[in-house]
């Protein structure tokens, strides 16, 4: 695996994609570094905190609001943290959003780096530079795009990782195969995730092509004005059920990815529903659910893909070709509800 300088409009980000969590401060010096964890992240690995200037938050998506935030920059202040350090997020995609926030407000901004320690936060959480928190039920209404200066991979993190938090976060390589990648879909749909835990060179080469992809779309559309609202297939549905629901991130956005799937077959005449659904099956997935359909239309008329004429939404024409078309509320609620 190589390593990889990548340029943004405001900032490179160097990511080191097979790296030993050790090394971090040989680059960025151990004064300058804070670290920024959840408490199961250093519940499981401790020693790789010792001697470091460490501030451990809540686990969890629920976690994710203001009062985290302001715990986070009061334990700042008494590091005595200045615009010459640098925050650490180690942890998953709720970390990563979270300290990426706070280190764009924090003193007006200071410099972040992440080391991802979920499959989720390594394809998806931490890339593109989206941070943020949760307002209620409502998924990262509060926020900014501001770059890690690195993206630091360190592979050991993912052997004490629970089984659901696999199946979490191969949701979002589905969706990375889905909206850009066919060849990509027929390859996850040939393994299962059994394979990719035995299996750790495929894994690494398969984290690394995720990468790729969303990279490639985030320095192609950087604030979200065009191609990058693509990553959104299976977020609008999946974030109105997350919270509300109480899922798992990657399971929510899987029942949405479905229900896209199942909308862009009556709109854009999409064969391949088949196939997603047998893919996410297999990586033990849910793709189907009960809920409450008006309940999740509010929620919807809140996102922040909310046009005055309806809903951006993220739909397939075929499986590795993505595009978004604006839906009307009205419409999509009966498309909705047409399978369920």
């Amino acid at each position: 695996m190589k390593n990889l300088n990548i340029k943004f409009s405001s900032a490179t980000v160097a990511i080191v994609l097979d790296g030993n969590f050790a090394a971090i401060e040989k680059t960025i010096g151990k004064a300058n570094a804070i670290y920024i964890t959840d408490e199961k992240v250093y519940a499981l690995h401790q020693k790789k905190f010792k001697g470091k200037q460490t501030i451990v938050i809540p686990s969890g998506e629920e976690h994710k609001q203001q009062a985290t935030v302001d715990f986070i920059i009061e334990a700042l202040l008494n590091f005595g943290a200045d615009r010459h350090s640098i925050l650490v997020g180690v942890g998953g995609g709720v970390v990563t959003d979270m300290v990426g926030y706070v280190g764009g407000v924090y003193m007006r901004g200071i410099a972040v780096g992440f080391v991802p320690t979920t499959i989720l936060a390594m394809v998806d959480a931490s890339i593109g530079g989206k941070n943020g928190i949760d307002v209620g039920l409502y998924k990262n209404m509060v926020g900014l795009i501001k770059q890690p200066i690195f993206l630091f991979y360190d592979f050991t993190f993912l052997n004490t990782l629970p089984n659901h938090q696999w199946e979490n976060g191969f949701a979002e390589i589905i969706k990375h195969a889905a909206i850009k990648d066919a060849k990509l879909m027929a390859e996850l749909n040939a393994n299962n995730l059994a394979y990719y835990q035995k299996n750790t060179k495929a894994l690494k080469t398969l984290i690394e092509k995720n990468v790729q992809i969303k990279v490639k779309v985030v320095q192609k559309d950087e604030f979200e004005k065009g191609d990058r609202k693509l990553l959104n297939f299976g977020h609008t549905l999946g974030h109105a059920i997350e919270n509300q629901h109480a899922l798992l991130h990657g399971h929510a956005i899987s029942i949405g990815m479905v229900y896209a799937a199942k909308i862009s077959q009556v709109l854009n005449g999409f064969t391949g529903t088949g196939l997603l659904v047998d893919t996410l099956k297999k990586y033990g997935l849910p793709t189907a659910m009960h809920f409450d359909i008006d309940a999740a239309m509010e929620i919807m008329q809140k996102d922040k893909k909310k046009a005055t004429a309806g809903m951006q939404y993220v739909l397939l024409n075929k499986i590795g070709k993505a595009v978004y078309e604006t839906i009307p509320m009205k419409s999509l609620q009966k498309l909705i509800k047409l399978y369920s």
